[in-house]
């Protein structure tokens, strides 16, 4: 995206970046090629436990800086302890920065070229090789397609934001595996048709292409999300296709009316369409990769013995006798702890309809888990 204003505010948000997190900008040489990247280091790691990696890609003109800022993932690194990587594409014959996504043609393997970012930042970090997954904004969700055609090897997930398949990749991919697969694109993107075009699979063709893949059943569970911003232009259908094999699933958000945008994004941008409010694309994309569903009233997780429930307006967390001294946060989407508490009975009567996130300290380690108050 080539816009100035997204830029300014962009420069403003690396600045004011808490002390404790670590910003990293680096380079390295890949196949005769300066290739730069930016990795976001959480305070929380201390390279004790490996940790998963997202590698989060820019879209077709856009660079690794902006999607920094729109595609924001550093939040949700600072509560559930995951690195976020975001490397620089390759200038295309126009000059303009891209993902090489298509099966053939172009002179540029970012194939190997990820590959080979995995192994260099797994020599300086404790990265978890199982929990490893791409997404991506348009271009970048076209290169987390292919990733999962001919990296399934490395990247267990791939979610994709108003990306697609090329017509190519989609007749020459044979992953050999199923990779579960998020996909999450507006019924009136001006870039990326929702219907396809020339060289471009239809949306819904491609969530089928990876439903017949992954084995999973053909009938979909179909929600309607709530439709909690009513000036945002848009709705929402979650379609889950599920029991693929090996666990997998496909998840389809169909946004309704929904631009080339990365839903409540940080700021809109009029000129691709409508930003949906009525999910956060980072929020729902992490709970996919890190094996939770998106967690809403009377949702239940069960971590290390500990159950988080929510329910009319109270959060409870079961905590085993043998667990000794918890604390119990809630925090909001940017981090911000909301309620500290040690009961383990939490009234939300006082919170705004929103996203939350509660998390729990013990002595063992720290667990974490969303809710929405509806």
């Amino acid at each position: 995206m080539k816009t100035n204003y997204l830029l300014a505010l962009l420069f403003c948000g690396i600045l004011q970046l808490p002390q404790a997190q670590t910003t990293v900008l680096d380079t390295f040489n890949f196949d005769g090629l300066e290739r730069n990247y930016i990795l976001y280091v959480p305070a929380i790691y201390d390279g004790a436990n490996a940790v998963p990696l997202v590698i989060n890609l820019h879209g077709y003109g856009s660079n690794a800086a902006q999607q920094n800022f729109y595609g924001n993932f550093k939040n949700l690194a600072d509560v559930d302890n995951f690195l976020v990587v975001l490397p620089d594409g390759t200038k295309d014959l126009s000059g303009t920065t891209y993902w090489n996504s298509f099966a053939v043609g172009g002179s540029v393997d970012d194939v190997a070229f990820i590959s080979g970012l995995i192994d260099t930042l797994s020599q300086n970090y404790n990265i978890d090789p199982t929990k490893i997954f791409s997404t991506g904004m348009s271009n970048g969700g076209f290169m987390s397609y292919r990733l999962a055609c001919e990296l399934n090897n490395r990247i267990s997930k791939i979610a994709s934001v108003t990306g697609s398949m090329n017509t190519t990749l989609q007749g020459t991919c044979s992953p050999g595996a199923p990779i579960p697969v998020m996909q999450i694109h507006g019924t009136n993107d001006p870039t990326v048709s929702y219907n396809g075009s020339f060289g471009v699979v239809a949306i819904e063709d491609v969530v089928d292409y990876w439903v017949n893949n992954n084995n999973c059943e053909s009938v979909p569970i179909v929600e309607n999300l709530p439709d909690i911003n009513t000036s945002d232009n848009s709705t929402v259908e979650r379609y889950t296709y599920a029991n693929g094999d090996a666990g997998s699933s496909v998840i389809f958000y169909k946004i309704i009316g929904g631009g080339h945008t990365w839903p409540d994004a940080a700021i809109p941008v009029p000129a691709y369409g409508p930003t949906n409010r009525d999910f956060n694309a980072s929020q729902v994309i992490w709970e996919f990769f890190k094996g939770e569903s998106f967690v809403g009233v009377n949702d239940r997780d069960v971590l290390e013995g500990i159950a988080i429930k929510y329910s009319n307006e109270v959060l409870r967390v079961n905590i085993p006798e043998s667990i000794r001294k918890p604390s119990i946060q809630i925090l909001n989407t940017v981090g911000q702890v909301i309620i500290s508490s040690l009961d383990t009975e939490i009234s939300t009567t006082n919170l705004s309809t929103g996203l939350y996130f509660v998390s729990v300290q013990t002595e063992t380690g720290k667990y974490s888990k969303s809710f929405f108050k509806y």
